[in-house]
């Protein structure tokens, strides 16, 4: 059994392996290498999967975790954290309707919404490994749970 401890750097690595999955999916589409873009896309949809349910258990095990930061770096890290937090929330059912739409094969409506949903995932996974660091590298005091 694991120690909930490790589970923060889980999730980064998750969100990390997802951001990249999701970069290497968007090069294949382009090169029209669509067996390795549906590749991409299903990993990183899975790896997604896999940070939200990490995240749930960690959470639920711990709580809430003070940002200690001070001066200009809090305002910075809060805005990071909601627009990540309210972006993740409705990421959720556009990537399932992405998804749903690619490997149905409904490429008219799929790639419009891809479009305008990659940018949004990428800012996702890209700003979990930002807060992260911020919470548990650059700032390690806030890593005190708050119940």
């Amino acid at each position: 059994m694991i120690s909930v401890s490790i589970l923060p750097t889980i999730n980064a690595t998750l969100n990390a392996l997802s951001a990249i999955l999701l970069a290497l999916g968007y090069i294949f589409i382009r090169q029209k290498r669509i067996q390795a873009h549906r590749l991409c896309m299903l990993l990183a949809f899975g790896t997604s999967t896999l940070f939200l349910i990490s995240y749930l258990v960690y959470h639920f095990q711990v709580g809430a975790t003070a940002f200690q930061g001070a001066g200009l770096i809090r305002p910075v890290y809060y805005t990071l954290l909601i627009s990540h937090i309210l972006l993740a929330i409705i990421l959720v059912p556009l990537a399932l309707t992405v998804l749903y739409r690619g490997l149905k094969g409904r490429f008219l409506k799929h790639r419009p919404l891809a479009r305008r949903v990659l940018p949004m995932w990428l800012y996702v996974s890209i700003t979990g490994v930002v807060v992260y660091l911020l919470l548990y590298h650059l700032y390690p005091a806030a890593s005190v749970a708050v119940r």
